[in-house]
C-alpha cells in the first residue's frame, strides 16, 4: 500500500522552533542591540575620528541600557554589553588606535575557540556538557521533531526534577511495604558520555563551535594587522550572531536526533 500523500511518518528531518533560536540569541530587538554600538563606533571613528567613534559607541551602549530598562526587559545582555564596550573603548583610548577597539572580541574568540578545542581532545566536548545539563538526553525532552519551550525553561523543568527526586528519596516507605523488585532492579542511568555516538555527535559539534570561533579570530585578526577598521566592524556583525545563529540550528537538529537515538535504546 502506498505511503499516504503530507508528511510521512517517522521522518528525520528537524522543524526548529525559530523562538527558541531567536530567544538564545536575545531576540530580534537583543541582536539589534548588541550590533548597535559597533556600527556607532565604526561609523563615527571614520567621520570625527578615535575620540567621536569613542563617545558614539558609549552613548549607544547607554541608549540599549536605557531602552531596556524602559521596555522592562531583562538588562543582563545590556550590562554585559555595556562592560565589554567599556573596555574596548578603554583599550582604543590607551592605544590611541581604532582598531584596538576589536582587540578584546578578537582574543575572547581566539580563547573560546582553543578551550573547546581542547575539550574535544580530552573527551569531554563542552557542548555535549552544556546539552546535558539544559537537556538531558535520557529524559527525552527533545525527541519531538519540533521543538518546543526555551532552553532556561529546560534549566527550571531540571532542576524541578532533581529536587522531586531528592523529595522523594527521603520519604521512607510505609509500614508494611517494601521496595518493589521493578524499582530496586532498575537499571542505573548510562552516562552520556559511555555512548560513543554521542560522544562523537558532540565532540563534531563542539569543532563546529570551535570553527566559528577560530575563523572569527583569524578573519579578524587579519583584518587587524591591515588596520581595516570598517572592515574589522563589518567583519565583527557578519561572522557574529548570523554565523551563531546557523550554529545553533545545526546544534539543536543534531541534539534533537540524539534524544531520539537514546530513549528508542532505553
Amino acid at each position: 500500500m502506498s505511503r499516504p500523500s503530507g508528511r510521512p511518518a517517522g521522518r528525520s528531518s528537524l522543524v526548529v522552533d525559530r523562538h527558541l533560536v531567536l530567544d538564545s540569541l536575545g531576540g530580534w530587538r537583543g541582536m539589534v542591540d548588541v550590533s548597535l554600538p559597533t556600527v556607532a563606533f565604526v561609523v563615527a571613528n571614520g567621520l570625527g575620528g578615535l575620540t567621536v567613534g569613542i563617545w558614539a559607541a558609549l552613548g549607544a551602549a547607554v541608549l540599549v541600557f536605557g531602552l531596556r530598562l524602559l521596555r522592562r526587559e531583562t538588562v543582563q545582555q545590556a550590562v554585559s554589553g555595556l562592560i565589554g564596550v567599556a573596555i574596548a573603548v578603554a583599550i582604543a583610548r590607551v592605544s590611541g588606535e581604532a582598531r584596538d577597539f576589536f582587540v578584546l572580541g578578537l582574543v575572547r574568540n581566539a580563547g573560546l575557540g582553543v578551550v573547546l578545542l581542547g575539550s574535544v581532545l580530552v573527551r569531554w566536548p563542552l557542548v555535549g556538557v552544556a546539552a546535558e545539563f539544559l537537556a538531558p538526553s535520557h529524559l527525552g525532552s527533545m525527541a519531538d521533531h519540533s521543538i518546543k519551550g526555551r532552553l532556561a525553561g529546560r534549566v527550571r523543568q531540571r532542576g524541578s526534577a532533581v529536587l522531586r527526586a531528592g523529595e522523594g528519596a527521603a520519604e521512607p516507605a510505609p509500614d508494611g511495604e517494601e521496595d518493589t523488585p521493578a524499582a530496586a532492579e532498575a537499571p542505573a542511568e548510562r552516562h552520556w558520555r559511555t555512548d560513543r555516538r554521542m560522544v562523537r555527535a558532540y565532540s563534531w559539534l563542539t569543532l563546529l563551535w570551535a570553527g566559528t570561533f577560530l575563523v572569527r579570530a583569524a578573519v579578524q585578526g587579519f583584518l587587524y594587522w591591515r588596520d581595516e577598521v570598517a572592515l574589522l566592524g563589518t567583519a565583527s556583525l557578519v561572522l557574529g550572531l548570523p554565523v551563531t545563529g546557523l550554529a545553533l540550528v545545526v546544534t539543536l537538529w543534531v541534539v534533537a536526533r540524539l534524544h531520539r537515538h537514546r530513549t528508542a535504546d532505553s
